[in-house]
């Protein structure tokens, strides 16, 4: 049985907890764009994969628990805190996700939080 958009992220903000680079991968389409605002956004496998496992190689444990979820369509919102654990400290961060779903997979990606948040809890 499909996933719905809405499951689809559901399903991918929890697998993030098993900080499995691969198993996260799998979600996108080939030509997927990732935008963690407010940096350059970037394109493709490969370059998602680059900015993915940045944050994978510095992180112990993450869980993304998810405080609101709508969609319209293909267009799904997650509310969420990503609660993370890093060798330099604790993180809870609050964070607006917007995806575009294609098919079963994530087209595009947005995420809208404030970065000195996350700084200051991770800076060493």
């Amino acid at each position: 049985m499909a996933r719905t958009p809405t499951q689809l992220v559901s399903d991918f903000c929890a697998a993030w907890s098993r900080l499995d680079l691969d198993e996260l991968m799998a979600y996108f389409t080939a030509d997927a764009v990732y935008h963690n605002m407010p940096g350059p956004s970037v394109e493709g496998h490969d370059a998602i994969r680059a900015a993915i496992q940045r944050f994978l190689g510095g992180w112990t444990a993450t869980v993304w628990e998810i405080r609101n979820i709508a969609s319209d369509g293909n267009i799904v919102i997650a509310e969420r805190v990503d609660r993370t654990d890093a060798r330099s400290g604790h993180v809870d961060l609050p964070v607006v996700g917007v995806f575009e779903i294609e098919g079963e997979k994530i087209r595009a990606w947005r995420d809208y939080f404030d970065l000195a948040t996350y700084t200051r809890a991770l800076s060493p």
